[in-house]
């Protein structure tokens, strides 16, 4: 088990290094996130090449997650986060070599390597660094260090481009993540002893309602994302603010979750109303025009916040101390697998009927999602 002397809390130093780490190393991530792809169709590989690179580098970031429970026994959370976030950076510079679609795949590939270790290993973190009661508002904290980089950097790496060029942003999008890596020996944790819990057999009902919110909002906001542009096109700076307010109500909305967790006791008692309030929100989105693009994304991003904190510590008091890399591994998979799917699903419904009906659609989904959670509370996070 993890030493009580290890666990300084949300005010101590290993803490805050983590936090630091976490933030070099989504701010690498975020800058590219449209990058790459621009990079990719401006070489020529047209609108599909340029997709192939976003699902290549989550694809793989799936993929390295299922597997990093495993790493974090045997090499320990610190190897694995540093590892994670050189493997995230360190390829970021050799895109400017070529615009290539296979030597961008092969690199987005590298790279979503790296941030998979990286979240799980973050994530997990949060848990195994602070004692219990404070878990939620170390949730909220994490969150904000891995949202502040995304709200200020998606946009800002497309202005960067436009102004000085492809080259500067890969050399900068490489060096914060390993600047972030160099953090990581100041985060003093106790390596966890307890093995992992087989999946099967601890993936219990109070496991399955957090996931299962997890990734229907998931799925409602990376449709959001992705489409919001689409639908609302000529629209001046509406569509740029209502993807602020989106990433701005979800670092609320976990922030505000937090407190309610660790002092009102509220753990597993948020998600319902988190998938409430995103639902709503992407109610509103089937109306649209004017303001209320706006205020449907912030609420879609304040509830989904809330849902992110809440399912993260009822999965960390259910799968136990010894689980917090297993119940990080499912959190980060139904967040980055739904986003997919999102996309792909929600795009689906959108080529055949408009995208009114696929916002509608994710409206449906979350309200599903909340009967089910109704019939299935999760355990509470004490």
């Amino acid at each position: 088990m993890v030493s009580t002397s290890a666990r300084a809390g949300i005010s101590g130093a290993p803490f805050r290094f983590m936090l630091g780490a976490t933030t070099f190393c989504f701010s690498g991530y975020a800058l590219l996130l449209p990058v790459v792809p621009l990079w990719a169709a401006r070489g020529g590989s047209g609108a599909f090449g340029a997709g192939a690179t976003t699902a290549v580098l989550m694809a793989t970031t799936v993929a390295t997650q299922l597997a990093v429970p495993w790493l974090l026994v045997r090499l320990g959370h610190r190897w694995v986060l540093a590892a994670g976030s050189v493997l995230l950076g360190a390829p970021a510079p050799a895109l400017a070599l070529s615009s290539d679609l296979p030597l961008v795949l092969a690199l987005s590939a590298l790279r979503g390597v790296g941030f998979g270790l990286a979240t799980v290993a973050g994530s997990a973190l949060v848990a195994e660094l602070v004692p219990r009661e404070q878990h939620g508002r170390a949730a909220g904290w994490y969150g904000l260090a891995v949202g502040l980089p995304q709200l200020a950097l998606l946009a800002a790496g497309v202005a960067v481009v436009e102004r000085f060029g492809f080259t500067a942003v890969f050399v900068v999008a490489g060096v914060a993540p390993v600047l972030g890596a160099l953090l990581v020996p100041a985060i003093r944790v106790a390596r966890t002893t307890v093995a992992i819990p087989a999946g099967p057999r601890r993936v219990t009902r109070s496991a399955l309602v957090p996931v299962f919110a997890m990734l229907t909002c998931s799925i409602a906001q990376g449709g959001l994302i992705t489409f919001l542009p689409l639908a609302v096109p000529d629209a001046g700076l509406l569509v740029p603010g209502a993807l602020l307010a989106t990433a701005a109500g979800a670092l609320l909305g976990r922030l505000v979750a937090g407190e309610l967790v660790d002092r009102r006791g509220w753990g597993g008692r948020l998600l319902v109303p988190g998938m409430l309030l995103a639902a709503a929100g992407m109610g509103v989105e089937v109306v649209g025009g004017g303001a209320l693009v706006v205020i449907g994304a912030a609420a879609v991003g304040f509830g989904f916040g809330m849902v992110q904190n809440d399912s993260l510590t009822v999965l960390f008091a259910a799968f136990g101390a010894g689980g917090y890399g297993a119940a990080s591994a499912i959190w980060n998979i139904a967040y980055d697998a739904g986003t997919g799917v999102g996309a792909l699903g929600l795009g689906a419904v959108a080529e055949s009927f408009g995208y009114p009906a696929a916002f509608g659609a994710a409206a449906v989904l979350l309200c599903a999602g909340m009967a089910v959670t109704l019939t299935r509370p999760g355990r509470r996070a004490r």
